[in-house]
């Protein structure tokens, strides 16, 4: 009878170790389902991502080149009508003056800016808005958009070196000389910059001369002189000096 007993007992341990072992195995079966039903989740999230970035991508490069396709159409003035002739047709895609063009280019180019800001194409289009404003003569609207160039791109993006550049230079046309020579001293100074230093200098001193500071212009074109003898500047930085001793 006893064995008989201890028979049964070790029945019932190995049912229930068999049931113990079969709840586990089906628990991690459970939980590997569901591990591997997250990695698909998260796969298909990220090529959803990517999809939507590719998406976003295409469409700001789309936008960039219809409003490039304006801005860098060809300016064709056409020849004075004969007498009592209707005035002659202008070729499609060109445009009659350079100042039509800008203002042809200029709305294409503010909405490829502005629909996708984040992306390199509509970096871009930032860029050329700002550089079509100032060709326009809105050198304040100009510099904005080149500050926004500039908060919007990293030192390893050339159009945050040249949107710099761009900011100097509506400074200086809207007269704003001494922020002008602040900014190209700055960029001149940048050792990350991308920008030829000796362009730079040449820029710092002859907004230095507009403002009438002849000894900041003097040490600009003297640094291209000293440290650029090969530059092609250095001829007119030679040229620079000699007119500011005879003054």
């Amino acid at each position: 009878m006893k064995r008989l007993e201890r028979h049964k007992l070790k029945e019932n341990d190995f049912a229930q170790t068999v049931a113990r072992t079969r709840d586990l195995l089906a628990q991690r079966q459970r939980e590997a389902t569901t591990a591997v039903v997250a990695i698909a989740a998260l796969t298909v999230l990220a090529a959803g991502f990517y999809g939507y970035r590719a998406s976003q991508n295409a469409r700001a490069t789309n936008m960039l080149a219809s409003a490039l396709a304006v801005a860098e159409a060809q300016v064709v003035a056409p020849p004075p009508p004969a007498p009592g002739s209707p005035p002659p047709v202008q070729p499609p895609g060109t445009f009659r003056t350079d100042r039509e063009r800008l203002d042809a280019a200029l709305p294409l180019l503010q909405q490829a800016a502005d629909a996708y800001p984040g992306t390199e194409a509509g970096i871009t289009a930032r860029y050329r808005l700002a550089a079509t404003l100032a060709g326009l003569g809105r050198y304040a609207e100009a510099e904005q958009r080149y500050q926004e160039v500039v908060q919007k791109t990293g030192e390893k993006s050339i159009y945050h070196f040249t949107a710099k550049l761009g900011v100097a230079e509506a400074q200086l046309a809207e007269g704003k000389t001494d922020a002008a020579i602040a900014t190209f001293r700055e960029v001149s100074a940048d050792a990350n910059s991308a920008l030829p230093v000796d362009g730079v200098l040449m820029q710092l001193g002859r907004a230095a001369l507009v403002a009438g500071k002849k000894d900041e212009a003097a040490r600009a074109f003297t640094r291209v002189v000293d440290e650029f003898p090969q530059s092609l500047y250095a001829s007119e930085a030679r040229e620079k000096l000699a007119e500011i001793k005879k003054a």
